[in-house]
């Protein structure tokens, strides 16, 4: 479902990934069909047009599967979702009876205004989910991961985790040899799992040159297995610990122990992912230490065990 200034990639993304896997697969699989209010051509966010196969009033009852993209607007330097009260309707409609139903970035500002996510978690871009908590108290929104699956209901992060979104789908249709099949066919990123985060530790907050903060940001990831204690971090900027833990949240918004933890487990969830590794050897190379401490990070922020992220992840 596309309307007018929808983000191009929300739309094309996943259509291109079930496309190429029903080439992969030899002509059989998935047909793709864009339906607009009125069966109209719409301008995307980018100024490319999309042609319709259909209006929504064509759509019958027998949809597979449905994704729902998003629009924003900019407006006095904060970004909001686009809301058309015709869809909204529409999907209250239309939307119980499809078998799988998905949103794609801001689509899920769509789906929560129906009604459709009461009661479900979710996921949108980062930059519209705490309107979407704020709006929807009944959503348990999460920001982080590039998508959420919770029954039929599918929320994805937009943009590009549309088409990790898809990948997951043609998964759990046809299985994972297709799906990987797919994804090496357009030279993507398999492994990005749904429980993955949108953005990596250090992304979460832009640099500003000649930071001081920043600088050792960057440090503390080349130096993981290194003593990075409050004090030693405040030597190495020649601060008092009371003063770089002031300029630190001040600037990250959280304490360098925290930011530290951070990163470590991040350089852990790699390790897991992309290494054969043991773990007493990821606790080593991540600066964590022992593997006692790489579980206690691992359940505290994650809520899972080292094994079974690997597992899931790898």
């Amino acid at each position: 479902m596309a309307f007018p200034g929808v983000e191009l990639l929300n739309v094309t993304g996943p259509a291109e990934v079930f496309s190429v896997a029903t080439r992969v697969a030899g002509g059989s699989g998935y047909t793709v069909r864009i339906a607009t209010a009125q069966g109209e051509p719409v301008t995307t966010s980018s100024g490319i047009r999309l042609m319709a196969d259909l209006s929504l009033d064509e759509v019958d009852g027998d949809v597979d599967t449905l994704l729902v993209s998003g629009a924003v607007r900019v407006r006095d330097h904060d970004v909001e979702p686009v809301l058309d009260p015709g869809i909204i309707d529409w999907l209250r409609t239309v939307g119980p009876g499809v078998h799988r139903l998905g949103s794609v970035c801001s689509g899920a500002h769509l789906l929560a205004a129906a009604g459709l996510l009461d009661g479900r978690s979710a996921t949108t871009h980062w930059r519209t989910a705490a309107r979407l908590a704020a709006d929807h108290p009944l959503v348990s929104v999460d920001p982080d991961p590039i998508f959420i699956r919770e029954g039929r209901l599918w929320t994805c992060a937009g943009i590009a985790s549309g088409m990790d979104m898809a990948l997951a789908m043609v998964t759990e249709d046809n299985g994972p040899e297709l799906a990987l099949a797919t994804a090496r066919t357009m030279v993507m990123y398999v492994k990005r799992a749904g429980g993955q985060s949108q953005f990596s530790v250090p992304l979460a907050r832009p640099a500003e040159p000649g930071d001081p903060i920043d600088d050792l940001r960057t440090w503390i990831g080349e130096h993981l297995a290194q003593d990075l204690s409050a004090e030693a971090l405040a030597a190495h900027l020649h601060l008092s610990v009371r003063h770089l833990s002031r300029l630190f949240r001040r600037r990250t918004g959280t304490t360098p122990a925290a930011y530290v933890e951070s990163v470590r487990l991040e350089a852990a969830r790699r390790l897991l992912q992309d290494s054969t590794h043991t773990l007493p050897e990821i606790a080593a190379l991540s600066g964590l230490g022992s593997v006692e401490s790489l579980h206690r990070s691992f359940r505290r922020r994650l809520g899972t065990t080292p094994a079974a992220y690997r597992r899931r992840f790898r």
